[in-house]
């Protein structure tokens, strides 16, 4: 990615739409990052809810000393972030890089992160996990049809999908993404990016983990796990288990609604099962029997549009009152609820699939 827009060793940017911050402004807005206004904490760092000057609400995700991501992803995250607008992808509202500090402001999502609610006492029916279903693929469609050049968001997981009062889903966390191909002299597009394996365990393309091609199969992998983890609120990993595998021995037994989560309550089981396909289609190990995202977003439309009304119109009118949400708010860039969920993102090797430590913050 050209990042020439940044000095090198301070932001010297001039973006429309994202505003530079004094670390002040966001100290005042956070009273002094007061451990009231924390709500989220990861290998990034600790996530805040804060209120600007003007009464904006927001989400503050600041960097820690020793952080998995560094100022290479901080920086990927302000130039992608700064021209991408869509109703699913959360927007960047600006930035602080002053006294030794990194921090990125973001729109608040009241109701946190998907993998937050999987684990929740109060469970999501199943026509609400459909509607966050198809508001993360339409984000990700985004992203591979119409952003340009196209982007490859390399780290789609169950805590980067963020819900709004209205449980509206928003992909977040774009620290490393990377920048589709471009056409070469001949006017050919590479099929794939070539790279170093980063990602989170349990979400990782197969084929881009042993050959390290990203592609934008790679993204539809990963969306199919967090499917998954949608009909079975399982985690990707637990246990030694791979919730791929064990959806698809169920499936193959003959026996796959005795791991649909049945918090859920009643559901309708041909949907469930289409929902599924769809899903176990988006996991499969070679990228070239995965359906690309306009698909994936076509046939949970499909399924959508044939739902029970009452449900459909259930799901599209629940909201949350978000001055009782104030435990949820947007994951810093490792992972969203660290301490909940142990799939942190960064380099990965076949030694390593293991979480990451959170290192303590040092105070100022």
């Amino acid at each position: 990615m050209d990042l020439c827009l940044f000095a090198a060793s301070k932001i010297s940017i001039k973006i429309d739409g994202v505003r530079a911050f004094t670390y002040g402004e966001l100290s005042s807005a956070t009273n002094n990052f007061s451990i009231s206004a924390q709500v989220g904490q990861g290998g990034y760092g600790k996530v805040y809810k804060g209120t600007l000057s003007d009464g904006t609400v927001v989400a503050i995700k600041r960097a820690q000393e020793g952080s998995l991501q560094g100022e290479k992803e901080f920086l990927t995250e302000i130039s992608l972030l700064s021209r991408l607008h869509h109703r699913n992808l959360v927007s960047l509202i600006g930035y602080c890089d002053e006294e030794g500090e990194q921090m990125l402001v973001y729109e608040f999502m009241s109701n946190g992160t998907l993998r937050d609610h999987l684990s929740a006492k109060e469970p999501l029916t199943f026509a609400m996990r459909l509607k966050i279903a198809l508001g993360a693929a339409k984000g990700l469609m985004y992203l591979h049809t119409e952003a340009d050049p196209p982007i490859f968001h390399r780290d789609v997981k169950a805590s980067n999908i963020l819900l709004d009062s209205k449980f509206s889903a928003k992909v977040a966390d774009f620290g490393l993404s990377r920048l589709a191909p471009v056409p070469d002299m001949e006017g050919v597009v590479p099929g794939h990016v070539s790279t170093v394996v980063k990602g989170t365990p349990g979400y990782l393309d197969p084929e881009y983990f042993l050959t390290h091609k990203l592609t934008d199969k790679s993204d539809v992998y990963s969306l199919g796990v967090v499917f998954l983890e949608l009909l079975t609120g399982m985690h990707p990993i637990s246990h030694g288990k791979n919730i791929v595998r064990e959806v698809n021995i169920a499936y193959q037994s003959g026996v796959i609604f005795s791991i649909i989560d049945g918090r859920m309550g009643s559901y309708p089981s041909e949907h469930v099962e289409k929902f599924l396909t769809l899903a176990l289609k988006c996991s499969e190990d070679e990228p070239e029997a995965r359906p690309r995202m306009t698909e994936v977003v076509r046939e949970l439309e499909n399924i959508w549009s044939t739902m029970p009304e009452s449900d459909t119109k259930k799901a599209e009118f629940m909201s949350s009152d978000s001055g009782k949400t104030d435990i949820h708010s947007i994951p810093s860039s490792s992972s969203a609820s660290a301490m909940k969920t142990p799939f942190v993102s960064g380099d990965v090797s076949g030694s390593d699939l293991v979480s990451g430590v959170i290192p303590s913050i040092k105070p100022r």
